[in-house]
């Protein structure tokens, strides 16, 4: 991404607004999202919503967030559509209307469909498919502030299965975001989200044997502080997370409770950044946890853990941007059978755009968590990704996808590789509605034959919008 700095040129100030994009983790690191800045003047564009995932949700580290990275080399913060990325970019005469309250916008939406799965239940050896109804109606709200900065967004996502009922669930989750000025160099990030959620069954995290979801409840905030200092730019936050899981039911009837993954995640993160010239940054980045989990008479779940990551910051030309971080991880656990995983550490975002048409993506990172202790304690998870988007048309984007995900178990001998393909069509009728295509394919395969298994899903879905 384009280091976040605003050079003067005679007396007046041209800049690029960059959004950077937070990465939900076990630990829900909130790093800084950084834009234009300056000696005279500093835009920060807020940080994208969290989507809802459990400390770790296999296949899913890589998801596209609903905010676009802002590329502006204008004099103003103008960005024309086809400067933001191809996803998430918004056509003029396709985007929402929305109702206006005094200085709030409320952009309601409704979407629904159908959802065909080739193995329900995630098995090897007993493959059942299935058909679900989905609806999922969400509202988000706006500020329409001169300072200051405020997103609140709810959503209800509803799953019906129509052979298998016992898998039907429902999300619900409110989600916010704020950015309050306290001068023109210097801003308080905020973040919050909580709400009912449900592990599916099959990720890596599931309890083994469960055939049905793992309901649980999340709450977690974030606050980061961040100062410009000239080419400098740092933060400083804190972050909270709890975790309350409910029982979920084996395929011989008997229950699973998973309360022993029920606890708090406490993290303090900080950030540097040098801004070398407009095109290139250097930054380091250091984070610490402290994740205070229930476990088991037998089997602790708690850890603590440090993680840092140096790198650049950088876009070349206007067809190559992102960001490469390496550096060191430990994590430490309270049980013996785990110890403690480290080694060392990396995160990179790359996006290729040979035309405005076209964005080709690649995202690498490691992460460390706990998982279900049905199944193991420790997990260290390295997942890359390439995919691309393409605009078909002004109103249709066509997006194909491969990640590939290795899983080291620590607690037991197992280790687990997942390959997943995704190819996705949408297409926009007018501001009003949406249709929208979708076909993923995933594969785990195990050391531990169990765990072992494919998968195909269909969908089709229809979007109302205002």
């Amino acid at each position: 991404m384009r280091p976040a700095l605003l050079f003067k040129s005679g007396a007046r100030l041209r800049g690029l607004p960059a959004l950077r994009r937070w990465q939900a983790e076990a630990v829900l690191v909130a790093l800084t999202c950084i834009a234009g800045t300056g000696a005279a003047r500093a835009q920060v564009i807020l940080p994208p919503m969290v989507p809802e995932a459990p400390p770790w949700n296999a296949v899913k580290l890589f998801d596209s967030r609903p905010f676009a990275q802002q590329w502006d080399d204008s004099d103003d913060d103008t960005v024309a559509p086809e400067d933001t990325p191809v996803k998430t970019r918004q056509q003029p005469g396709y985007e929402p209307v929305g109702v206006r309250n005094g200085p709030w916008m409320f952009y309601p939406s409704v979407m629904t469909g159908a959802v065909y799965d080739s193995n329900v239940f995630a098995s090897n050896t007993e493959k059942r498919s299935d058909i679900a109804a989905v609806v999922h109606p969400s509202l988000r709200v706006e500020s329409l502030w001169e300072r200051h900065a405020a997103v609140l967004q709810a959503d209800v996502s509803s799953y019906f299965y129509k052979n298998n009922p016992g898998l039907n669930y429902t999300n619900a989750s409110l989600k916010g975001r704020g950015r309050y000025d306290i001068a023109h160099d210097a801003q308080l990030l905020m973040s919050f989200r909580g709400g009912h959620f449900n592990e599916e069954v099959g990720n890596v995290s599931s309890p083994a044997g469960a055939v049905q979801p793992t309901p649980y409840d999340l709450w977690s905030g974030d606050v980061t502080y961040r100062k410009e200092f000239n080419r400098l730019i740092g933060s400083v936050g804190v972050s909270f997370t709890s975790y309350d899981f409910g029982s979920t039911r084996a395929q011989n009837g008997t229950i699973i409770n998973q309360d022993s993954r029920d606890g708090n995640i406490y993290t303090v993160h900080g950030r540097l950044e040098y801004v070398v010239s407009p095109n290139f940054g250097l930054f380091t980045a250091l984070e610490g946890n402290e994740r205070d989990l229930r476990g088991t008479p037998t089997q602790a779940l708690s850890s603590s853990g440090v993680r840092a990551l140096t790198g650049v910051d950088m876009k070349l030309t206007n067809l190559v941007r992102g960001e490469f971080g390496i550096g060191y991880a430990r994590q430490s656990f309270d049980a013996a059978t785990i110890g403690t995983i480290e080694g060392p550490a990396y995160r990179a975002q790359l996006t290729w755009s040979p035309t405005r048409m076209l964005d080709v993506r690649f995202n690498a990172e490691q992460i460390v968590t706990e998982a279900s202790d049905t199944s193991a304690s420790g997990v260290r998870a390295d997942a890359l990704q390439v995919a691309l988007d393409y605009e078909f048309r002004r109103n249709m984007v066509l997006s194909f996808g491969y990640t590939y995900e290795m899983d080291k178990f620590f607690g037991q001998d197992r280790h687990d590789t997942v390959s997943s393909t995704t190819a996705e069509l949408k297409y926009l009728l007018n501001r009003h509605s949406s249709i929208g295509l979708r076909h993923r394919y995933i594969s785990r395969e195990s050391s531990l034959p169990s765990f072992t298994y494919d998968k195909h899903e269909l969908g089709i879905n229809v979007t109302a919008q205002y």
